[in-house]
């Protein structure tokens, strides 16, 4: 399936700067159609320790680069990223179903970070503090903290890589980077293309895997390791934060989110509608900041709910390469179970369905419910 896009998609490990081949693989499916995308070298504790190594010797000379340089590589990612936009959208939407308008609009969105932070590698400024004695000068200076390890999710493949990556390459950290399993190639094109803007050699590593706390270990538990940044449920948020702590690792953790929407009686409803819609069916919902709740003042409810179902209706779900696709296929079957098991507790506590509800193969139609209890899950 990869040959399709008419460039080359690694499907190796990349630890130092060279593409390693593992003969233990694993498959990436498409939730599309079920076929197998490619099968991917499959890491384990050794070659998470060979990374490790790789990184800690790369951070010596990449901390010691100047800010314009390492700028410069940066800046040279981000037009690598923004030229290859078409690929990777591609990509994206074999290995985990995001329509191509989506996947597109999420690569520019992943470039616009490393442009960010390529700017600020120059922006890295020191303070100067008032000193109480006369003959002295305090001066604080900002260094690296050390080499990052990072998780990445499956539902934003590449604009959480570069989130992620390029602010600790703009500081001078090196980083070692554990894609989700869904989702590892969108992952490895952007190390490539790292690789082609002339980025050093174990700088930045890509380990995919389908054993990720064998892979995650060695990361957690040696102390040149000085930082650990995660999105992901909150469970294993939790589970890796304790990890962490015995190392004393600086942690940044983008958990489970919470997101309601709020519809009062004066509300523009035609523009309430529109604004709810993006919020909620953005990447068929597998967002951690999608709407999760639609509270709407009685009076207006009912007008509310018919002119949403209206326009939950006309989206079209289908292929992801189509153009035309509005929403495609959930990632797994754990996401369909998931969404049917919310919305058969929804009707058996008295719900309505308005719109939807309907389930073929991965793909679950926009749905819609009315009169959701608050005791629903």
């Amino acid at each position: 399936m990869l040959k399709a896009l008419g460039v080359a998609v690694p499907t190796e490990a990349l630890i130092g700067g060279a593409w390693r081949r593992l003969e233990r693989r694993f498959p990436v499916v498409s939730p599309a159609t079920g076929e197998v995308v490619a099968e991917v070298a499959d890491c384990g504790e050794e070659e998470a320790r060979e990374a490790l190594e790789e990184a800690v010797s790369a951070f010596p000379a990449w901390s010691r680069a100047t800010a314009y340089e390492r700028a410069q590589v940066l800046r040279r990612w981000y037009e690598g990223i923004l030229e290859h936009k078409k690929p990777l959208a591609r990509l994206m939407a074999l290995e985990m179903g995001k329509p191509l308008k989506e996947g597109r609009a999420e690569v520019a969105y992943a470039a616009g970070f490393v442009e960010w932070y390529a700017e600020e590698a120059k922006r890295i400024y020191g303070e100067t503090v008032p000193s109480q004695f006369p003959h002295k000068r305090i001066l604080v200076r900002y260094e690296p903290v050390g080499p990052v390890y990072g998780i990445t999710p499956w539902n934003f493949p590449a604009a959480m890589v570069t989130r992620k990556v390029a602010p600790a390459l703009a500081a001078g950290c090196t980083f070692v980077l554990k894609p989700a399993e869904e989702s590892p190639l969108t992952a490895l094109y952007l190390a490539k293309l790292f690789l082609e803007a002339g980025g050093p050699p174990g700088v930045f590593q890509v380990l995919p895997t389908s054993r990720p706390a064998e892979v995650s270990r060695p990361f957690l538990e040696d102390e040149r390791v000085r930082k650990l940044t995660f999105t992901g449920s909150t469970e294993v948020g939790v589970r890796l934060y304790e990890e962490a702590a015995k190392t004393l690792k600086r942690v940044s953790l983008e958990l489970g989110g919470g997101a309601p929407v709020l519809v009062f009686a004066d509300a523009d409803l035609d523009r309430a509608v529109e604004e709810t819609l993006r919020a909620k069916f953005r990447n068929a919902g597998e967002s951690c900041v999608a709407a999760n709740r639609i509270f709407v003042q009685a009076e207006v409810a009912e007008a509310f709910a018919e002119a949403y179902a209206r326009r939950v209706q006309a989206l079209k779900v289908g292929d992801p390469l189509s153009e035309e696709t509005d929403i495609g296929p959930l990632v797994n079957e754990a996401a369909l179970r998931k969404v049917q098991t919310h919305v058969e507790d929804a009707l058996a506590k008295g719900a309505r369905l308005v719109a939807g509800g309907e389930a073929k193969g991965l793909f679950f139609a926009p749905t819609v419910l009315l009169d959701v209890k608050p005791e629903s899950l």
